[in-house]
């Protein structure tokens, strides 16, 4: 049998699950293909290593004891796709570096464990003729064509947990708290801690808030003797019904002028001026990409890189690992990069919410 090269990058932002794959990944392949038939070939800082050709080969002792280890043991960088095919003033061609790094390290195999912009990149170099296997990996949960990406229920656990303390100071004070949660173009997040946590408001990209409708709610919790505070989940990529009618150019330049990237600041004064109760914003951020990945996130995570390896073994490439249903699958490549997995309107996990009366802000 001939020795497999593979290489492995993790692009894009990080999350907790990224090691447990790639330990999936190598452990199923040492285990089905024998141990001395299959070299690895660690690529730093996701397309910019391979760019700039920053690899080195990996023993089997790095990778022991990464399971429930957060982040990733090969490092990770932004890389925007739409930078791919532009040459800049350092003028590098980025896909010809790619491809001759490939070539250079001898591999047989690209595995690219990543989120939207990564799947892109990967299909572009599938497309350019090589052999890539990609692995969705995002908090967001919005990549086409699996139910569930990893690092997603993790991070809904971290998520959750703020909710649940943020509970307890906006009861003790009174006020109305808000939780700026990740998603700037989903809110498979926001919803998913929302309804977890509690939420009595929850704001998604995909649906625009009406601040009247919004107010109406949080008001209502306070006429009906409820309660004195109210907890808002608010994804960051949240839109008025105002801004949603913008175009892109222009909404940003009027959250420029008013000094805010995100709705939320906004919504902070907006409600304590409408209610006249103190209101407060907390913004967990980059929490939510980190520290060890949950049980669940480790189970599937692992599932995915033996599902790789086993497309690695049948040399079927061109291809993105995914979660359909309870079944490990795989899309091709093209398909996964070419949409967004939004939130919608009759997701189930939506109409939960509505079901047990809570606000969307419209």
């Amino acid at each position: 049998m001939a020795k497999r090269r593979i290489g492995i990058l993790t692009g894009g932002g990080d999350c907790p699950g990224l090691n447990a794959a790639i330990r999936g990944v190598v452990k199923a392949c040492y285990n089905l293909l024998g141990e001395d038939n299959v070299e690895f070939v660690g690529i730093a800082e996701g397309y910019y290593g391979l760019i700039n050709n920053d690899t080195r080969e990996m023993k089997p002792r790095e990778f022991s004891g990464i399971l429930t280890l957060g982040g990733t043991i090969l490092g990770s960088k932004r890389t925007p796709f739409k930078m791919m095919k532009v040459i800049e003033a350092d003028d590098v061609d980025k896909v010809a570096q790619m491809k001759k790094t490939y070539r250079d390290n001898r591999l047989d195999c690209l595995l690219t464990l990543g989120g939207n912009g990564t799947h892109k990149t990967a299909n572009l170099l599938s497309e350019q003729g090589l052999n890539v296997i990609g692995l969705p990996k995002t908090i967001d949960n919005d990549i086409w064509g699996t139910s569930v990406t990893f690092g997603f229920h993790t991070a809904v656990d971290i998520a959750t947990d703020v909710l649940d303390r943020i509970h307890t100071t906006a009861h003790s004070h009174s006020r109305i708290m808000l939780v700026e949660i990740m998603g700037n173009k989903t809110g498979w997040l926001t919803l998913y801690a929302g309804v977890a946590g509690g939420a009595d408001v929850i704001i998604l990209p995909e649906i625009p808030y009406d601040f009247d409708k919004l107010i109406e709610s949080v008001n209502r919790r306070i006429d009906d003797g409820k309660s004195s505070f109210s907890v808002i989940a608010i994804a960051e990529g949240a839109l008025s019904v105002e801004e949603a009618a913008l175009k892109k150019k222009e909404r940003a330049k009027r959250r420029a002028e008013e000094g805010i990237t995100t709705a939320t600041p906004r919504l902070v004064k907006q409600i304590q001026a409408a209610t006249g109760f103190e209101t407060r914003a907390v913004v967990p951020g980059h929490m939510l990409r980190g520290g060890s990945p949950s049980a669940y996130d480790r189970v599937l995570a692992t599932k995915f890189g033996a599902r790789a390896a086993n497309l690695i073994i049948k040399e079927k490439y061109g291809y993105s690992v995914a979660l359909v249903g309870e079944v490990i699958t795989e899309n091709p490549l093209a398909d996964a990069a070419s949409q967004t997995k939004f939130v919608p309107e009759d997701d189930k996990v939506l109409k939960t919410a509505r079901d047990i009366g809570v606000s969307l802000g419209v």
